[in-house]
């Protein structure tokens, strides 16, 4: 929920606060300004924080999300139905449901594939609406030597009856935005114009939306700013990592993620912001930490 103090709100109050009790009765220890530093942060961004788990997949579930829940992440990325219960005992969410069927080569640019993939999508929405799970993952597939414009129609053709059907259950379909150059050769949703593209094929449906990653579209286009900035309708959902490597997101790397973070915040965004990168740390969670807190501006 947005707050109804912006930074500059927040700030005049304490300052009059101030005057009236004390300015040492306020910040009168170092508890004090960590909670005056998070209450000028929630009050600026709607965003939340998730993580994708397969980057942590060798700590237990149970584990991994109790460590989160401490970190104050607010959801876990790419479970699986069977996985969602145990998530939320720690009050986290699914941030984005995917099924073992869900496979990056062989999407909806295929129309062989378009009945089973339709038959199991609906299955899936269902849990997820059961559930409470508000978005589902699904891919374009592999070029195979494809156009780009026939590969749109295929998607369009085959994903328009499941955005009908997920639109019946409050349910959004998410097609992710991979990089061919270096982690998914022949990828045909590769490029954010690409996904804009089929989205509009489909009339723009409202719950027929993009996962821009952060780190495929740096290796793919770059320009993050200014896509993210200029698609901000299509876009419901990022995911995070360094560049190159795919690794932690602080200054080992060439992205510079407050910045892309303050241009997300700047679009109004207040879906799920989820890392994915592979820690080189030895104590993962404190990587993990490390990168809520480069992107917690």
């Amino acid at each position: 929920m947005k707050s109804k103090y912006n930074r500059r709100q927040v700030l005049k109050n304490l300052a009059f606060g101030s005057g009236a009790i004390g300015l040492s009765g306020v910040l009168s220890s170092f508890s004090s300004l960590e909670i005056l530093k998070e209450s000028l942060r929630e009050a600026d961004r709607d965003f939340k924080h998730s993580v994708c788990y397969w980057c942590f997949n060798d700590i237990p579930l149970d584990k991994f999300a109790s460590e989160c829940a401490n970190l104050g992440i607010q959801a876990i990325d790419l479970l699986k139905p069977q996985e969602w219960e145990t998530v939320k005992k720690y009050g986290l969410e699914c941030s984005m449901g995917t099924d073992e069927f869900a496979i990056i080569e062989h999407g909806f640019n295929d129309p062989a594939n378009h009945t089973k993939l339709q038959e199991n999508y609906r299955g899936l929405i269902d849990k997820a609406a059961a559930n409470g799970v508000k978005n589902v993952i699904c891919f374009s597939g592999n070029r195979r030597g494809m156009d780009d414009e026939t590969g749109i129609e295929n998607c369009a053709n085959g994903l328009l009856p499941l955005v009908k059907y997920a639109a019946e259950k409050n349910v959004i379909m998410v097609m992710e935005l991979l990089n061919s150059k270096v982690d998914h050769p022949d990828y045909h949703c590769d490029h954010t114009v690409w996904g804009v593209a089929l989205s509009d094929k489909m009339g723009k449906p409202e719950n027929f939306k993009l996962l821009y990653d952060i780190y495929h579209m740096q290796v793919m286009e770059g320009d993050v700013i200014a896509t993210i900035t200029k698609y901000r309708d299509y876009i419901n959902h990022f995911h995070t990592a360094g560049v190159p490597g795919r690794n932690e997101i602080n200054d080992t790397q060439e992205l510079y993620y407050p910045a892309i973070m303050r241009a997300i915040v700047e679009t109004g965004f207040n879906g799920f912001v989820a890392q994915e990168f592979i820690p080189t740390y030895n104590d993962k969670i404190t990587a993990l930490k490390e990168a809520i807190k480069i992107c917690d501006v």
